[in-house]
């Protein structure tokens, strides 16, 4: 129990870590922008992070799976198998960032003008998006490599990749924005020089006696690929459904209260970003301890760390929310730079109703990563098809004509409720250990 732990408080603190100063990032890019192009910048940035989340979610669907199935391997000293995983996922991540960055020089007009701008955000909303996705190739291939690192035994150093790239972020979006006076393109390129000098930290990895991990290029396999994105799939789902909850939420809000109801909303969605993160960080932080039990069919240990994650995401939530409560007010000013009343009340009364589903959100974030951890993709991917539209997209077109603003905060409470119903009742460590003993 011991070992157990103080292997998890080192792998999800540091992952949480990591995973906050991303998320730090993103709340000082939404702040800068703020102050210096007002709501209708911070507008713009939210019809782009759809986008951007479909991005990163094909890096941590690549990532998370192609490490899953690594890490099992490599517990069942299956070495030679576990490094073709690991050539073959960062090849097939190099590829798709490509993909991704012909689509930012020819589709970034088309993608603003579907996600909803208007003539007052259309510019900046396109600038945003044609920048961001011609690096598209570093932010796919650094959170791949991200995740094998963490699961190569280094979580310290996935750590410090995170963070020092965030901050060194935040430093160039204040440089790029104010003295250099780049606007919405200095916001996107600080942003998208955060991975490169990531990837730059995390090549230390392969100069240590830990490294494990050695690339040979080689011919893509389908079926290897198709298993490691089954593998991380939940993780892309996560992401891809909450692009398509804002994009929906967005298309609602604007029907509803236009682009200062869109500047509300923007606000309390890039908050919850940083609490999503943390959540994240658990379940990213205890895959690597999961897949490793699972791969020596070690049900004690599953249990444990399993238990302990729940316990951290419930704790986590409780402590959020109480922020929240006592802090909205200051929250909200810092990113409402014209204080606009109308904006301040949507936006508190949002936070309040809003951040009440995160006591769902975080154990339901956390069942999903152990269900991918223990190599049962389809559970995974279920639930975060559940969490991330057939549940919530249905509920907030139905509550909004109900009760308005009100009913869209309700709808993601409501929907993160429901789905961990389900998952509790779906959930049997016990039962998925002792049946692969009876296989095995």
């Amino acid at each position: 129990m011991q070992r157990s732990v103080k292997l998890f408080i080192k792998y999800v603190s540091l992952n949480m870590l990591g995973m906050l100063g991303i998320s730090f990032y993103i709340l000082a890019d939404t702040f800068f922008i703020a102050q210096a192009l007002g709501p209708n910048g911070i507008a713009s940035l939210n019809l782009s992070i759809p986008v951007f989340g479909i991005m990163h979610g094909f890096g941590l669907m690549l990532g998370l799976g192609g490490a899953t199935r690594y890490k099992i391997l490599l517990s069942q000293d299956k070495q030679k198998q576990a490094k073709k995983v690991y050539a073959q996922t960062l090849v097939f991540a190099l590829a798709l960032g490509l993909v991704f960055f012909l689509v930012g020089q020819f589709g970034a007009d088309g993608i603003a003008r579907f996600s909803g701008a208007d003539s007052e955000t259309f510019d900046s909303t396109r600038i945003y998006l044609t920048t961001i996705l011609s690096f598209a190739p570093f932010f796919i291939l650094n959170n791949s490599l991200l995740s094998f690192i963490r699961n190569d035994g280094d979580p310290t150093l996935a750590m410090f990749g995170m963070v020092i790239g965030s901050v060194l972020n935040v430093v160039l979006d204040y440089i790029f924005i104010f003295p250099l006076q780049m606007g919405m393109f200095g916001a996107a390129l600080a942003t998208s020089l955060s991975p490169i000098i990531s990837l730059s930290v995390l090549s230390i990895h392969f100069f240590k006696p830990v490294n494990n991990l050695s690339f040979a290029f080689q011919k893509v396999e389908k079926r290897l690929i198709h298993d490691v994105m089954y593998l991380g799939s939940s993780a892309f789902v996560n992401e891809i459904s909450g692009s398509v909850v804002m994009f929906t939420f967005n298309t609602i809000i604007f029907s509803l209260q236009g682009n200062e109801g869109l500047a509300a909303y923007g606000i309390i969605a890039n908050i919850s970003f940083v609490v999503l993160s943390l959540f994240a960080g658990v379940a990213q932080g205890t895959q690597p301890l999961l897949s490793e039990s699972y791969g020596l069919k070690d049900l004690k240990q599953i249990k444990q760390v399993l238990a302990l994650s729940l316990g951290t995401a419930f704790i986590l939530s409780g402590v959020i929310y109480a922020g929240t409560y006592l802090f909205s007010d200051h929250l909200i000013l810092a990113f409402n730079s014209e204080q606009n009343a109308h904006i301040a009340d949507m936006a508190t009364t949002g936070l309040l109703i809003y951040f009440a589903g995160f006591f769902f959100a975080g154990l339901n974030i956390v069942s999903t990563s152990y269900f991918g951890a223990t190599d049962q993709p389809k559970r995974s991917l279920f639930f975060s098809m559940l969490r991330g539209g057939i549940i919530i997209v249905p509920l907030v077109l139905v509550l909004s004509q109900l009760y308005g603003m009100v009913g869209v905060w309700l709808s993601f409470v409501l929907a993160e409720m429901l789905v961990l119903g389900l998952i509790a009742w779906k959930m049997n460590p016990n039962k998925r250990v002792k049946r692969k003993k009876r296989i095995g």
